[in-house]
């Protein structure tokens, strides 16, 4: 059904604009869909309604709002292409978006996974990112704002129309969504980049819980609530998003914009980082670290099984006693599982995968863990959860009395068969409780929480890890599959390529180029800890927000500063190695030329290794101190 106003501004506008329906409206505007008739392509186009377009202040400041707004140009902010008054009607045209608004994604499809809402943040962020430089402030950020592009998904940042120039003057009143507003927005006050991360931060709580920030019974209320009540953080809600990705969430509603990131790009830097984190491990390495790289299994309850009882059954059938008994036990329960260890790592490696992908799929594996164990880590121990780890306690004390016992009589030279006997059964019967009760207690907990993952890790990034994987790369018969190597880091690519090519070299200038390996693995690992060191000096210079520009942040501005040039020199030291193993192949460089090289790599990771004992040295030192 047509309205009075829908006829009127079709008839103003009639041979330049063909009206076809409304879209939606607003205290500020009416929007219709609507095509250019010259152009032949879709537009929206938001008027000011009538009855405040006879006030020439509202009138004038739309005009000029407008017209800051189309000076920006940004694949994530919707174009504005013309900005006029036609017999009476305040207007400005822009592109139309085929698609719909982060708050109708949310309302029809619940929060957003972690992934596909960091994503949208960001690129929301990049656009606040380009209108802050241009000394231009959003003021009314909020998910309805925030266009998803059908074809595309990208976002697109709508509605300027209430945007001012930063420092403008706050004299025309509050304007905004209480629901979205920042406090001082709230308060009337003067408003700059700080407010719109605010904003940006409410629609991520929103985004990301399917909950509003604040509400109430009226605007009023909501208003009032936004200045005085602490948000509550995104991590107690019990939503599946990273937690450095949730603490950015809650420092964008820091009540004190000084406490909130230092600019919309920084937050979409941010973002960024923890996107890149959570990129997609391959199917394989997600097998290994959940399930094939572990002995948490019915195979592994099974073979502990067989392992007692063969034991028990060849020391009984050849009569060898308890201390052999003792001793076929141990060499069965580690020769079992490390040969299992070797066919897990023989099965992977043939996939092309190497030892170094393990520790960034375990990791993430342990950050995946922690997402989706947040409802549960809310509550505490199970009373069965108690009685199986007493129970796995007393099966560990009673094996260690029993061996110690065993020890002690042998040394004594006091052995007899009634006490040895004695001392087999208790072992026997409290390993069989340790084993039981064990398992018991991984199951109970394992549905509050990931106690494993880090175990695993350990062991696999630690010498019988490595062991196994030498091991099993050697029975390798019939050559790897190549695998994507998307999911490594640039220093993992760069030391596995040139290890490969490494291998391939005859024998003899294997010999003369010495551990190359060697200095390969180092370099890897520093560059990795380097990593973790960058991250580290980076939450901290986040947190800081705006303080991290002043001189009690410098050290740490330094520190960061070094550990990047020296991340940086680490990398070139590999691809060094890399491109001169690929000339030594091709004939155009010698053995002795790369040995330099070589050596020279060498003594860049031991420089990094000597920064990171000094950065060791320096945390222990605060720890002290503490």
């Amino acid at each position: 059904m047509l309205d009075d106003l829908f006829v009127a501004f079709q008839t103003a506008l009639a041979g330049r604009y063909s009206i076809d329906r409304e879209l939606g409206r607003g205290g500020m505007g009416v929007v219709y869909l609507a095509r250019e008739v010259q152009l032949d392509r879709p537009v929206a186009i938001k008027l000011l309604p009538p009855e405040r377009a006879l006030d020439p202040a509202l009138r004038e400041r739309f005009l000029r709002e407008a017209r800051h707004a189309a000076k920006l140009s940004h694949p994530n902010i919707i174009p504005i292409h013309a900005v006029d008054e036609t017999d009476g009607f305040v207007y400005y045209v822009m592109a139309y978006v085929d698609g719909e608004s982060l708050a109708q994604r949310v309302r029809t499809r619940g929060p957003l996974p972690a992934s596909e809402g960091i994503r949208l943040l960001r690129e929301t962020a990049w656009a606040l990112a380009s209108a802050h430089a241009q000394g231009i402030v959003h003021r009314d950020v909020k998910p309805d704002n925030i266009l998803i592009e059908s074809a595309t998904q990208r976002v697109l940042v709508a509605d300027f129309g209430i945007a001012a120039a930063e420092g403008d003057a706050a004299s025309d009143g509050i304007c905004g969504t209480p629901e979205f507003m920042s406090p001082e927005q709230a308060l009337g006050q003067e408003v700059d980049a700080r407010s719109d991360l605010y904003s940006l931060g409410a629609t991520a709580f929103f985004a990301f819980s399917g909950r509003l920030l604040f509400e109430g019974k009226t605007p009023t209320e909501v208003l009032a609530r936004q200045v005085t009540e602490q948000a509550p953080a995104l991590s107690t809600l019990g939503v599946s998003v990273p937690r450095k990705v949730a603490a950015l969430v809650d420092r964008c509603l820091a009540k004190d914009p000084a406490h909130r990131p230092a600019s919309a790009s920084a937050l979409a830097e941010q973002l960024g980082v923890s996107l890149e984190q959570r990129r997609e491990m391959p199917v394989a390495l997600r097998a290994f670290v959940k399930r094939t790289g572990r002995l948490d299994g019915g195979g592994t309850v099974f073979g502990a099984v067989v392992v007692l009882f063969v034991s028990i059954g060849i020391g009984a059938v050849f009569g060898l006693g308890p201390v052999w008994g003792f001793g076929l036990l141990g060499v069965g329960a580690t020769l079992l599982p490390f040969a299992a260890f070797v066919a897990s790592a023989r099965r992977l490696a043939r996939l092309g995968f190497a030892h170094i992908d393990l520790a960034p799929a375990f990791q993430a594996e342990i950050e995946s863990s922690r997402e989706e164990y947040a409802v549960e880590q809310a509550h505490g121990r199970s009373p069965m959860e108690r009685i199986f780890k007493w129970l796995a306690i007393a099966g560990v004390g009673g094996s260690s009395t029993a061996v110690g016992s065993l020890l002690l009589w042998v040394y004594l030279g006091n052995l007899t068969r009634g006490p040895a006997d004695w001392v087999y059964q208790l072992f026997l019967g409290s390993w069989s409780t340790m084993i039981c009760s064990t398992i018991g207690y991984l199951s109970v907990t394992g549905r509050r929480k990931d106690i494993d993952t880090g175990f695993w890790a350990r062991l696999w990034n630690g010498r019988i890890g490595r062991a196994a994987w030498a091991i099993g790369k050697k029975l390798l018969w019939r050559g790897t599959t190549a695998s994507a190597i998307t999911h490594r880091a640039t220093e993992l690519s760069l030391g596995m390529a040139a290890e490969n090519l490494f291998d391939s070299l005859p024998r003899s200038t294997r010999e003369q180029l010495g551990d190359v390996p060697g200095v390969l693995h180092r370099l890897q690992e520093d560059a990795q800890q380097l990593r973790g060191h960058l991250d580290a000096f980076q939450d901290v210079l986040n947190e800081a927000g705006e303080d991290a520009t002043t001189d009690a942040y410098a050290p740490i501005r330094r520190d960061r500063a070094l550990m990047q040039a020296t991340l940086a020199e680490a990398v070139a030291a590999l691809e060094t190695i890399r491109l001169n193993l690929l000339r030594l192949h091709a004939g155009a460089t010698t053995v002795a030329g790369l040995t330099t090289h070589v050596g020279l790599a060498a003594d860049v990771s031991a420089e990094v290794e000597r920064l990171l004992a000094g950065q060791a040295e320096v945390q222990r030192l605060l720890g002290k101190a503490d």
